[in-house]
């Protein structure tokens, strides 16, 4: 199985990076760098897969690819 796409960015707003999961709604998490965000995020990704499983929720494939991507498969 494919995992969940992770973007990271830098948030001039918020003085660090954002980590987020365009998969699953909601999921970000913040860290002062990459890795940190990195890392939180992941976190992040197991409470909401935990939280959605013990909810009875749906739980979405991992379907988003970036633009990039999907020029280079073509």
């Amino acid at each position: 199985m494919r995992d969940y796409h992770i973007n990271i960015f830098y948030s001039d707003d918020d003085g660090g990076y954002i980590a987020d999961i365009p998969d699953l709604e909601a999921c970000s998490a913040f860290g002062d760098t990459p890795d940190e965000a990195l890392c939180e995020v992941q976190k992040a990704k197991s409470l909401w897969l935990e939280a959605a499983k013990s909810k009875g929720k749906s739980i979405p494939q991992p379907k988003y690819r970036p633009i990039i991507y999907q020029a280079l498969s073509a």
